[in-house]
C-alpha cells in the first residue's frame, strides 16, 4: 500500500459521510407525503471525467497562462508567438526567459499588502452612505438569494463608494500630493503578480480548510470525494467571516475589479511618459472599461442575483481567479498599447466607440429589465407592455417548495441570455481599439466567448435541474440562447 492510499481513504471516506449527510435533508417530506425533487442546484456533487480533466489542466496551466501573456509584454513587445519561435530555433532557453523575469520584490509586497488592507478596510470599516443621497442607487444592506439550504444572506454593498474613494486618492494623489507616481503598477507589474498569486492560492486554501473545520453553514456545503475538484470549484457556499465579511462579495468585485481602472489609468500615464502622449485607443479602452466598471458597482446589489453569488461556490476558481486572472489578463489592452501605441481614425474611433456602448446599451437594458421584472413581481411595464412570464417552481434542501417567475417579454423573450451577446459586442470593441497588428489583444474577447457560451450552457443545466418541467416550458417559449436565429 502506497503512502498516499491511507489519506484517500479516510478522505473519500469522509466525503462519503457528508454527501449522505446532505443528502439526508433532501429526504424530507412535503405535505401530500412525496418526497420532492431537489434538483442540481449550485455546482456538481460527482465529478465526471471531463470536469476532472478540465480542472487539472486548469489548475496546472492557468498560472502559466497568465505568466506567458505578461511575459511576451515584458521581453516581447507583447509578439505571442516570439518566445515560442527563439525556443524553437535556439535563440533563446527557458532559463534565459526566466532569469529576465522581475523576482517578487520587498517594495511589490509592501505596494500589495498596503492595496489589499486597504480595500479590507473600506468594505468592512466604511459603511455605505452613497445610497441615501445618490437617486436609484441601492448600496447599505441587501439580500442576496435563496441558497440551496433555503438561506438569505444579508451583504453590506459599498463597492460604489470604496471604488469612488479610491479614485479620489489617485487623482489627488497624482495631481498634487505626489506620494507615488502614477505608473506605480505597471512600474512593479511582474512583482506584484507574484504577490496576487500567493494571495490567490493561500485564500483558496484557507476557503478548503474553513469548510472542513468551521464552515460557516454546513447544510451549504458540497464535497465531492475529489480534493482536486473541491479545491477547485469550491466547498462552502457562501464563506464568511463574522458577519459581513463574505468572501464571495468581496473577492469578485475587491480587489480585482476596483483595480481595474486604476491598472487602466497607470497604463495611460506609462505611456504619456514613454510617448508625451496619450493616444485616443488609450483612451477609448479606459473609458469603455470604466464604463463596465462602474456599472459593476453601481449595480452591486443586483450582482448578488446573478450566477457567481447564486450558484457558484468559493475555491479556487473565484479566489485564484479573482486575485490573478482577471486583473491581469482582462486588463491585457491597455498594457498592449503602453508597449505598441495606436492612434486610430477619427472614423475607426468613433466606430469602437459606438460599438462598445451600444454592447453596454443591450447589456444593461437586458438586466435592467430583469431586476425591475423581480422588484415588481411583474407589475410593470417593458417595451410599453406589462411582461408576459412562466412561473417555475423549486425545492431547496430544507424541503420548502418556493417559486419564482421568469421572464419572456423584452430582450428576455429575443434570447435567453442577451445581456451576454450585449457584454460581448463590449469586449470586442475593446480589441478592436488596438488594432489587428498582434493577436494578444483579441485574447479578451476569444476567452470571454468561451466563458459566456460555456456558462450560457452551466447555468441552463442547473436550471434545468432546479425548474424541472417549467424550464422546459422557458426554453419552447424563448428558443435561442445568445444570437436569434443563430444561437
Amino acid at each position: 500500500m502506497s503512502k498516499g492510499e491511507p489519506h484517500n481513504n479516510n478522505y473519500k471516506q469522509k466525503m462519503g459521510e457528508r454527501r449522505r449527510a446532505n443528502a439526508s435533508r433532501g429526504d424530507k417530506k412535503v405535505a401530500n407525503g412525496e418526497k420532492p425533487h431537489v434538483g442540481q442546484w449550485g455546482r456538481a456533487w460527482e465529478v465526471d471525467y471531463f470536469s476532472l480533466a478540465a480542472v487539472l489542466f486548469l489548475l496546472a496551466f492557468a498560472p502559466l497562462i497568465v505568466y506567458y501573456f505578461v511575459m511576451s509584454c515584458d521581453q516581447y513587445q507583447c509578439a505571442l508567438t516570439a518566445p515560442v519561435l527563439d525556443l524553437y530555433w535556439g535563440k533563446a532557453q527557458l532559463s534565459d526567459i526566466w532569469d529576465k523575469t522581475p523576482a517578487l520584490t520587498w517594495g511589490a509586497a509592501k505596494i500589495y499588502i498596503v492595496w489589499v488592507s486597504f480595500q479590507v478596510f473600506l468594505y468592512m470599516l466604511v459603511p455605505d452612505i452613497l445610497h441615501k443621497f445618490v437617486p436609484g442607487y441601492e448600496g447599505g444592506v441587501q439580500e442576496g438569494a435563496r441558497t440551496p439550504a433555503g438561506l438569505i444572506n444579508k451583504y453590506q454593498v459599498n463597492g460604489l463608494q470604496a471604488w469612488t474613494i479610491t479614485h479620489l486618492l489617485w487623482f489627488a494623489n497624482a495631481y498634487h500630493f505626489h506620494w507615488f507616481s502614477p505608473t506605480i503598477i505597471i512600474d512593479n507589474w511582474v512583482p506584484l503578480l507574484w504577490c496576487a498569486n500567493l494571495l490567490g492560492y493561500s485564500v483558496a486554501t484557507f476557503a478548503l480548510l474553513k469548510a472542513y473545520f468551521f464552515p460557516t453553514n454546513a447544510h451549504d456545503c458540497k464535497f465531492t470525494g475529489n480534493f482536486f475538484y473541491d479545491y477547485m470549484m469550491g466547498i462552502e457556499f457562501n464563506p464568511r467571516i463574522g458577519k459581513w465579511f463574505d468572501f464571495k462579495l468581496f473577492f469578485n468585485g475587491r480587489p480585482g475589479i476596483v483595480a481595474w481602472t486604476l491598472i487602466n489609468l497607470s497604463y495611460a500615464a506609462k505611456q504619456q511618459e514613454l510617448y508625451g502622449q496619450v493616444t485616443n485607443s488609450m483612451i477609448l479602452v479606459n473609458v469603455l472599461q470604466a464604463i463596465y466598471v462602474v456599472d459593476f458597482f453601481w449595480n452591486e446589489s443586483w450582482y448578488l442575483k446573478t450566477i457567481d453569488i447564486c450558484h457558484d461556490h468559493f475555491g479556487w476558481y473565484l479566489g485564484w481567479g479573482d486575485c490573478v486572472w482577471l486583473p491581469y489578463l482582462y486588463t491585457l489592452q491597455g498594457l498592449y498599447l503602453v508597449y505598441n501605441p495606436v492612434e486610430l481614425s477619427t472614423a475607426t474611433a468613433v466606430g469602437v466607440l459606438l460599438l462598445g456602448l451600444i454592447g453596454y446599451y443591450i447589456f444593461r437594458m437586458t438586466n435592467h429589465q430583469k431586476d425591475l421584472f423581480r422588484r415588481t413581481n411583474g407589475n410593470c411595464k417593458i417595451w410599453g407592455k406589462k411582461p408576459k412570464s412562466i412561473e417555475c417552481s423549486y425545492t431547496s434542501a430544507d424541503g420548502k417548495r418556493h417559486y419564482s417567475k421568469l421572464m419572456i417579454s423584452g430582450f428576455w423573450g429575443v434570447a435567453r441570455h442577451l445581456n451576454y451577446t450585449g457584454d460581448l459586442m463590449g469586449s470586442l470593441a475593446y480589441c478592436l481599439a488596438c488594432g489587428f497588428d498582434h493577436l494578444l489583444p483579441y485574447f479578451y474577447f476569444t476567452y470571454m466567448t468561451i466563458l459566456l457560451v460555456h456558462r450560457c450552457i452551466r447555468d441552463e443545466h442547473r436550471c434545468s435541474s432546479k425548474y424541472g418541467k417549467d424550464w422546459k416550458l422557458y426554453t419552447d417559449a424563448v428558443p435561442y440562447r445568445l444570437l436569434p436565429g443563430l444561437f
